[in-house]
C-alpha cells in the first residue's frame, strides 16, 4: 500500500510562504484525487485543497487565492504552495487520497506554525 511522507513545514511569520511536499512510496498516477488536509490543536482534521488527475483543483474558502496545490505524477510527489500565511493556518498538514472517506493510513504530517 502506498504511504505518504510530508515535509516542508516550519515556523514562519504572518505574510510568509512555505512549500509543503508529499512524497509517496509508490505510484500516485492511478490515484484520481489527492488532497492536503490539516488539523489544528483541538480541532478536527479538515481538507485544505484537492487535486485531480484531470488538472482540476479545489480549495477551502479560507485559503483560496493564497494556496496552490499541484502534483508531479512522474515523481510521485504532491505539493502545496502556501503564500500570505496567517496565524489561523497553524496546524499539522497531511496529504492523502481525497475525499476523506477514501483516505488510507495517515503519515506523521508536517507542522506549520505561523507566528510573529
Amino acid at each position: 500500500q502506498v504511504q505518504f511522507v510530508e515535509s516542508g513545514g516550519g515556523l514562519v511569520q504572518p505574510g510568509g510562504s512555505l512549500r509543503l511536499s508529499c512524497a509517496a512510496t509508490g505510484s500516485i498516477f492511478s490515484i484520481n484525487i489527492m488532497g492536503w488536509y490539516r488539523q489544528a490543536p483541538g480541532k478536527q482534521r479538515e481538507v485544505v485543497a484537492t487535486h485531480a488527475n484531470s488538472g482540476s483543483s479545489a480549495y477551502r474558502d479560507s485559503v483560496k487565492g493564497r494556496f496552490t496545490i499541484y502534483r508531479d505524477n512522474t515523481a510521485n510527489t504532491m505539493y502545496l504552495q502556501m503564500n500570505t500565511l496567517k496565524p489561523e493556518d497553524t496546524a499539522v498538514y497531511y496529504c492523502n487520497i481525497a475525499p476523506n472517506s477514501r483516505a488510507i493510513s495517515w503519515g506523521q504530517g508536517t507542522q506549520v506554525t505561523v507566528s510573529s
